[in-house]
């Protein structure tokens, strides 16, 4: 279940980051969710990460799944508590606002409860 977790996430990411290159009011300098173009990068390099961790290392999904998670949601937080709600630059790097600060919290915390609920039965090791 963590591989396709990790293919799912893994495309939303590449996707909003693609998104965000594409004049709409969603994702954008101007848009809902403020991002400027390193942004965008951004979304598209951890979601190319994941893709590929699940094709070619499918046994570390999981880890590579709570990593992009832990970071997302990290990212978020410091948004919060230091680029003001209206836009700015977080960590000097990349444009957001509160909006986007927001959807990353909630977005890394969404990552985690997916693999808590997404685990597979693991079976017991055979009695001797």
């Amino acid at each position: 279940m963590a591989k396709t977790l990790t293919v799912i996430f893994g495309v939303i990411l590449v996707l909003l980051g693609a998104l965000g290159f594409v004049s709409n009011p969603l994702i954008g300098a101007n848009a809902l969710f403020a991002a400027d173009a390193m942004h965008n990068i951004v979304h598209i390099i951890m979601g190319a990460v994941l893709l590929l961790v699940a094709f070619w290392y499918g046994g570390r999904s999981e880890l590579w799944l709570k990593i992009i998670g832990a970071v997302i949601f990290l990212l978020g937080l410091i948004g919060l508590m230091t680029v003001p709600s209206t836009g700015g630059s977080l960590l000097g790097l990349a444009y957001t606002n509160g909006a986007s600060n927001w959807f990353h919290l909630v977005a890394g915390v969404f990552v985690f409860v997916a693999l808590i609920y997404g685990r597979e039965e693991r079976q017991p090791p055979p009695a001797v």
